[in-house]
């Protein structure tokens, strides 16, 4: 198991820290809101007011970025509970307006990139007239507040450009990228009941140019409510031949009128968006979010956490499926520069184009997954080939990074780069812990928890531990938390989701230990937990060690009970090219896991696989792959469309069919 360090790994530069936005946010509240700290850096006074005082320290942040409201609240928070908290009762306001407000006419407001290199700009004059369009163009089909317009789309200025358009008008959001077939985004989408789909004719991944003309044309016709399909035409291909089942219209046509627009005040929790669940256990569950509530959090995490402001520039890579595009497109609250990327992360050729690109365009916060790390380092390749000084930061998150990435950044992107590691969810659509300008780095740790989360870990008796193993809980409600869930009526989903084993506190289904020096490390989903002879370890603290091995590109372990009351723990690895996992090869696994994972936790068997399966935002399917294993139906534990590689589900099926055939004889 990942032990504590005493010593930083990383410390800020004592003036710029000074300087940030969370820094600058301390010393007002210092001033105004009863904030004690021993100095404006100090982030573990900060944070201990911003869940002490909930209504002291959101109440800041609403003023610190200005907030403009139609109507004003009546108090911060009327009534404290979760679920159902009541946050500025009163308050009328719109998410568009935020973003759309302070943007420079003739500054990039978006750098559109792709995998080729290539890039252009939207500036924020280009931006407003496009938005403004697009939402006359929806108007005029009849959208209003809490209608529902969905997009089918890639990560391009496209989306961000009719999202902001849809939340200008009340109306609420939903987009899934064109990688998922068009009966998995039906699944999404006809819960939604939507009246307008906006759709590309295609995306571009690793060299190919996928035509996405046919999947849309499916689409829309399972979507019996659909008013109009607005067609973007992405790759430049001709419209299908196919009648659609609705009015369509060329984006050309919808983003090119000249209007004037008008954001629609809204309460402070009307619906801006629904994100889905992975959805790899069966229909995915539509997640709810606020405009208000997105609008506070994103700016808190974006503005003080990420210091962006005016002159920064964003370049994370995501699809438009997963949430870090909801943050991708929040930045433009702050007033930096985002940017879109279409295309795959390391493309075969051009595998460091990110890097390429971060350097040209001078990105100042460059954002990506473990996995990329990882393999970065494995195929040995160096970023550092580009100039990548305006880089001041390194954002991961999707999955546990390991210590091992830190040394990596350090040496290869640069010594004086923080590299935040970020842990959160769709769920609140932000982070739970992570850094910030004024926190030191430990490696493989998470500097702290984010302000205003009130972060705990709990023993098995439900009460709070420090330097132990426990579950992550947030003891105290968060603006951003949801809504509610789609087609839940009484909440009892949602209930079970988050509250039903700690009534009023949140559990978020992860193993953490919060450290006394104040970092957070994160072992993995408590759901997937190696429980061998009753001593808890995280999947993740196995992955770490395993996937360090120079001869193992990844590794998935699993801790499956068995009807005789048995325990079996295989270790799944994928080998690095060239390599044959023989019985010296498994020795030092087994010897690694022993050093640096935990002697009682060494697998019973080491097998080979073609691949490990993953969620299509890069999570490993711990849960699923176990309940195959053990002999559930795959159609009960896991919806393919969900899954990366869905062929992968039948061999892991057939492999727990071969080993209980083998034990019964």
């Amino acid at each position: 198991m990942t032990a504590p360090s005493a010593d930083p790994f990383w410390t800020p530069d004592p003036e710029s820290a000074e300087r940030s936005r969370i820094a600058d946010f301390a010393r007002r509240a210092a001033r105004h809101r009863g904030l004690e700290a021993a100095a404006p850096t100090d982030y573990a006074a900060l944070h201990r007011w911003s869940v002490t005082d909930l209504e002291g320290f959101w109440g800041a942040v609403w003023e610190y970025f200005d907030i403009e409201a139609w109507t004003p609240y009546e108090r911060v928070l009327a009534e404290e509970r979760m679920p159902g908290a009541d946050w500025f009762p009163g308050a009328t306001l719109n998410y568009t307006h935020h973003v759309l407000r302070n943007l420079p006419s003739d500054d990039p407001a978006i750098i559109a990139l792709d995998e080729t290199g290539s890039g252009c700009e939207v500036t924020g004059g280009r931006l407003r007239a496009e938005v403004s369009s697009v939402a006359a163009t929806l108007r005029d089909l009849g959208v209003g507040p809490g209608d529902r317009v969905v997009g089918y789309l890639p990560n391009t200025p496209h989306a961000v450009v009719a999202f902001l358009a849809a939340a200008s008008l009340g109306a609420v959001w939903s987009v899934c990228g064109q990688d998922y077939a068009p009966n998995a985004a039906a699944d999404r989408f006809a819960q939604l009941e939507p009246s307008v789909l906006i759709a590309a004719d295609g995306y571009l991944f690793n060299g190919t140019r996928h035509d996405r003309r046919e999947a849309t044309l499916d689409l829309a016709r399972a979507l019996p409510t659909l008013k109009a399909t607005v067609l973007v035409d992405h790759l430049g291909l001709r419209r299908p031949q196919g009648a659609h089942p609705s009015l369509v219209i060329p984006w050309e046509d919808a983003s090119t009128r000249t209007e004037h627009l008008t954001c629609v005040p809204v309460p402070f929790d009307h619906p801006l968006w629904v994100v889905f669940s992975s959805g790899t256990t069966g229909l995915p569950k539509g997640i709810v979010h606020g405009h208000g509530g997105v609008l506070l959090e994103h700016l808190k995490t974006l503005g003080l956490h990420s210091d962006l402001g005016p002159g920064d520039r964003l370049l994370w890579y995501t699809t438009t499926h997963w949430m870090m595009w909801n943050l991708v497109v929040s930045t433009l609250l702050t007033g930096a520069t985002t940017c879109t990327y279409d295309g795959s992360p390391a493309p075969f050729a051009r595998p460091d184009v990110l890097w390429e690109l971060a350097a040209r365009h001078r990105v100042t916060l460059f954002g990506t997954s473990p996995q990329y790390l990882l393999g970065m380092a494995k195929f040995g390749i160096d970023p550092s080939v580009h100039d990548l000084s305006a880089v001041r930061a390194v954002g991961c998150t999707g999955s546990t990074l390991p210590a091992s990435a830190y040394p990596w950044v350090r040496d290869h992107v640069g010594d004086h780069v923080q590299l935040a590691s970020i842990s959160g969810g769709t769920d609140v659509v932000s982070g739970f812990a992570g850094s910030a300008p004024t926190t030191p780095g430990w490696a493989g740790e998470l500097s702290a928890p984010h302000l205003g989360v009130a972060l705990a870990a709990y023993d098995t008796e439900g009460l709070p531990v420090v330097d132990q193993v426990g579950e992550l809980v947030v003891t105290r409600p968060m603006p951003s938390m949801p809504l509610y869930f789609w087609n839940d009526p009484d909440g009892t989903r949602y209930r079970d989701a988050y509250f039903g084993a700690y009534p009023g506190v949140w559990r978020h289904g992860d193993w953490i230990t919060l450290t006394s020096h104040g970092s957070v490390i994160v072992h993995g989903r408590s759901d997937s937990t190696l429980n061998r002879n009753g001593v808890r370890l995280g999947s993740a603290d196995i992955h770490d060690v395993v996937e360090r091995l120079p001869e193992i590109t990844e590794a998935l372990v699993i801790g499956a009970e068995e009807p005789d009351g048995g325990y079996w723990m295989p270790l799944f690895v994928v080998p690095a090219a060239d390599v044959t996992l023989d019985d010296a090869l498994r020795d030092r696994i087994r010897d690694a896991i022993r050093a640096g994972a935990s002697p009682r936790h060494v697998p019973d068997e080491i097998l080979e696989v073609p691949a490990i399966p993953h969620t299509r935002t890069g999570k490993k399917l711990e849960v699923p792959v176990k309940r195959l294993l053990q002999g559930a139906p795959a159609d009960q534990v896991v919806s393919r469309a969900g899954v990366d590689a869905p062929e992968l589900i039948d061999f892991y099926a057939r492999l727990g069919a071969d080993r209980r055939k083998r034990i019964t004889g």
